[in-house]
């Protein structure tokens, strides 16, 4: 794995093929997109971020000015050590405002998909998007809606935290992950044109947050990749493993709609149909007692709460793989690369070095330091800016950890 601050990192904004415009609404907002395409594979996307960007040397301001007072010098994190250059933010708004943006923001990320890979958006018959905080309980159906897709076409939308678009990857691909009697989401789309992706407007929440390393940490992030599933990406093995952050290392508020049912029963993820098209997946958290968006127990407690158990999962997953390849007589095949959620570098070097002792090593490659933690975004960015390197039979790992899993 390699570490992109070992060279000066260009804003998101100014890196060749970006494409920017301001939204009209509140004082105006930036925002930048990038389309990548493989031919290949007939798989490609778009991702992106809005709001200004802020390098490390003034996001301590922009902490400041939302805290409403000065830092400490040992407040402000070394931030180009954990992999981040820049993030972009928003500063606060009226509600409706908020929900503007982003109904803008995802409506235009899904028409540039569409577009992306040469579709119509009549074609689609798929949109799973993650989200941490969503700013509406129908935002999925709502900016397919605004984008130009068929009302008949499934959407799923995807509440894991940081997971949330794996998730939303690995139901499009694993049909074993719906129970017996429940709506298959694989099935269905199997050999669909379908939109996959993140879409998380973290500044949003932590610019009502007095946790101080959220603040610096998190950032507005987006990504959406269309593909159809079984036909030009197919799933191979996976694990999901649910566990549940019981020291609140890491409290997030649930902004979406979960009643506790299911973890009354054991589980951690709940299963809703809001309507005949729109599943609704829900992972449980650990939310902060005072109501506040975000509250962090520290840098360590990340990385106590993700690498037990990632690499406990990647180790399983990569086993279950090895033995799918002897089974097939492909013994020598091995995984291109790895997709994993960038918390933060220090966290995925630690996994990587723990995994490196068991033996297993592939590739980790770390593209996002012109980004900050943008949670299920992450791992769609990684991917977009890898896919013109990967080509037809490759196998790719997709590690995502967040909310119940």
């Amino acid at each position: 794995m390699s570490q992109s601050t070992e060279i000066p990192v260009p804003a998101f904004y100014n890196r060749p093929g970006v494409e920017t415009e301001t939204l009209p609404i509140g004082p105006g907002i930036s925002i930048g997109f990038e389309s990548v395409y493989n031919s290949e594979l007939g798989i490609g996307g778009v991702y992106g971020s809005w709001g200004d960007s802020y390098d490390n040397s003034s996001l301590p301001t922009l902490v400041e000015q939302r805290l409403g007072k000065s830092l400490d010098s040992d407040e402000i994190l070394n931030l180009a050590e954990l992999g981040f250059n820049h993030r972009h933010h928003t500063l606060d708004m009226q509600d409706e405002l908020h929900l503007e943006l982003e109904l803008e923001v995802g409506s235009r990320l899904l028409q540039r998909a569409v577009r992306a890979c040469g579709w119509d958006p009549s074609e689609v018959e798929g949109v799973l998007i993650g989200m941490t905080g969503p700013i509406s309980s129908d935002y999925v159906p709502s900016i397919a809606r605004k984008a130009g897709i068929p009302d008949s076409a499934l959407k799923v939308s995807v509440h894991k935290a940081c997971d949330g678009s794996m998730g939303a990857l690995h139901l499009a691909l694993n049909p074993a992950l719906s129970s017996p009697g429940q709506f298959n989401v694989a099935d269905h789309l199997r050999g669909k044109k379908v939109l996959v992706g993140g879409i998380e407007g973290l500044s949003r929440l932590t610019c009502r947050s007095h946790d101080v390393n959220a603040i610096q940490l998190f950032g507005n992030g987006m990504g959406v990749i269309g593909l159809m599933p079984g036909t030009n990406m197919k799933f191979l093995v996976g694990k999901s493993y649910e566990t549940f952050d019981e020291e609140g290392l890491l409290e997030v508020r649930m902004y979406y709609p979960y009643t506790r049912d299911s973890a009354a029963d054991g589980s951690l993820i709940e299963v809703t149909q809001d309507a005949a098209d729109h599943i609704r997946v829900a992972g449980m958290m650990h939310e902060p007692e005072d109501g506040s968006p975000i509250v962090m127990a520290g840098l360590m407690g990340m990385v106590k709460l993700f690498v037990r158990n990632g690499v406990q999962v990647v180790t399983d997953v990569y086993n279950d793989y090895q033995a799918l390849m002897t089974r097939l007589g492909q013994t020598g095949k091995s995984i291109k690369m790895g997709i994993v959620h960038h918390a933060n570098f220090k966290i995925n070097a630690l996994k990587a070095k723990h995994l490196s002792k068991a033996g297993i090593k592939f590739p980790m490659p770390w593209l996002l330091s012109d980004f900050g933690n943008v949670s299920a975004a992450s791992n769609i960015i990684a991917f977009l800016r890898q896919l013109p390197n990967i080509h037809f039979g490759d196998h790719i790992l997709f590690d995502g950890f967040g909310a119940g899993t």
